[in-house]
């Protein structure tokens, strides 16, 4: 009897730490970009709360967290408006960091961090050119595109895994 009030206990507390993972993810992700309008400071840090929402919270939970900082950056003016086309792109690109980390990650965080911000960055690259070329018409916003969505993304996303690979370090949570 001893024996299954432990289990419970430790289910809950597993929970909780988990909605806490969420809660904490999810306003970074949400808080950050309307405050910060750098992409090298808010990129850095938001794929960190992509990558340690893989580890902590699974794909599905992290995904959807992924879904917020883009609406977020148009909405505060880190995106300019004409990149609004970008957003789904952007949230797609998020998802295709955390399915293809979660993947990797099972051989080597490190391994899994390049592959996922590598295949982040071509598919970002790759829209933002179709987008500038078919939709922005080479416009001021077409440059912007050109700019944001290219190497940043691959730094940003190289940088962000650092950050929550040293943070799950510290926390000693599995990387």
């Amino acid at each position: 009897m001893a024996n299954i009030k432990v289990n419970a206990l430790e289910k809950t507390k597993v929970k909780w730490e988990m909605i806490a993972w969420f809660i904490g993810l999810m306003a970074v992700a949400s808080i950050l970009p309307r405050f910060i309008h750098n992409q090298f400071i808010t990129g850095p840090i938001i794929n960190a709360t992509l990558f340690l929402g893989a580890v902590t919270l699974g794909t599905g939970n992290a995904m959807l967290i992924s879904l917020v900082p883009s609406v977020v950056a148009l909405s505060s003016g880190l995106l300019p408006i004409p990149l609004a086309p970008m957003i789904p792109f952007i949230m797609i690109s998020n998802a295709i960091l955390i399915i293809v980390f979660n993947y990797a990650r099972k051989i080597n965080f490190g391994a899994g961090a390049i592959l996922a911000s590598l295949t982040k960055y071509v598919f970002l690259y790759g829209t933002s050119y179709l987008v500038a070329h078919m939709i922005l018409q080479k416009t001021i916003a077409a440059k912007a595109a050109a700019t944001m969505m290219t190497w940043p993304q691959l730094v940003t996303a190289l940088v962000g895994a650092l950050i929550a690979f040293g943070l799950l370090k510290v926390l000693k949570k599995d990387a």
